[in-house]
């Protein structure tokens, strides 16, 4: 994936521990250390939004809507 370089402003100690795990070799670099802390903060957040909205869903209902499909005969399934 390509890369773009960008310019921030971090908090020092925030920098220094970073820098901390790059010199104990946990990272090659601080942009593989931030971008891989970035990635999983991300993909953190989607995973609680899916769990919020999953969370909407009342689950009678949801079975009574898969259900109304169950009656229909096997035959009179479209053919894939």
């Amino acid at each position: 994936m390509a890369a773009s370089k960008i310019a921030i402003t971090i908090e020092r100690d925030t920098l220094t521990r970073i820098d901390r795990l790059v010199q104990e070799r946990r990272y090659p670099n601080r942009s593989r250390a931030i971008q891989e802390a970035l990635d999983e903060k991300i993909e953190k957040l989607q995973r609680n939004r899916l769990s919020e909205e999953l969370d909407k869903l009342d689950p009678d209902e949801e079975k009574a809507f898969a259900e109304e499909g169950m009656g229909i005969e096997g035959s009179q399934w479209p053919q894939y």
